[in-house]
């Protein structure tokens, strides 16, 4: 681990892992990891700490269950593991490969105004989750308030326009509800 420079501008950099806590006690961390294929964190070189300020270069990793466990250069001891549990980890887009046509990185959803089949904006991309189910898109009704969730699959969202800046979803009642509240 060391330090940084200023932080890069978001749109270049994409969260590829998330430290979730120490294991054991040596200095290993447990790691869940946003790429396809997880192991390949460790390809993209040294990873940034969100804000910058710090770079991590993973020295190994292996697979357990429901995470992955890495090694970093620099942390020794289960104190610093700890220190670093929830830090998320950020690439250079320019490392990682192009998505492919049905393939989005989190961090281009980000933003993007939610409108229905007719047009009807509902909401705008707050957050991308998953809770163990698959992906759930996090909306803010455009009258503000509380936000809602809308599943990222095919049925509940049928288009996803990057350049257009937007998304079509096809919400249930109970979501057209909260955004017409602007609450769950």
């Amino acid at each position: 681990m060391s330090g940084g420079g200023r932080p890069r501008d978001m749109a270049e950099r994409i969260c590829v892992a998330q430290i979730d806590g120490p294991h054991g006690i040596r200095g290993e961390v447990k790691v869940k990891s946003f790429t396809a294929d997880p192991v390949a964190v460790k390809d993209y070189g040294p990873l940034e700490s969100e804000d910058g300020s710090a770079s991590f270069e993973i020295e190994t990793v292996r697979p357990a269950k429901g995470h992955l466990v890495a090694r970093l250069r620099g942390v020794s001891d289960r104190n610093a593991a700890a220190r670093l549990t929830n830090v998320r980890l950020f690439v250079l887009r320019e490392r990682l490969p192009p998505p492919a046509a049905d393939e989005f990185y989190h961090a281009d959803l980000i933003g993007l105004v939610a409108v229905t089949s007719d047009g009807t904006e509902i909401g705008r991309v707050v957050a991308i989750h998953d809770f163990g189910a698959g992906d759930l898109l996090e909306l803010r009704p455009p009258a503000g308030g509380a936000t809602f969730m809308v599943p990222f699959t095919d049925a509940f969202v049928p288009g996803v326009d990057i350049a257009g800046g937007r998304i079509v979803v096809a919400p249930s009642a109970d979501v057209r509800t909260a955004a017409q509240r602007g609450d769950d």
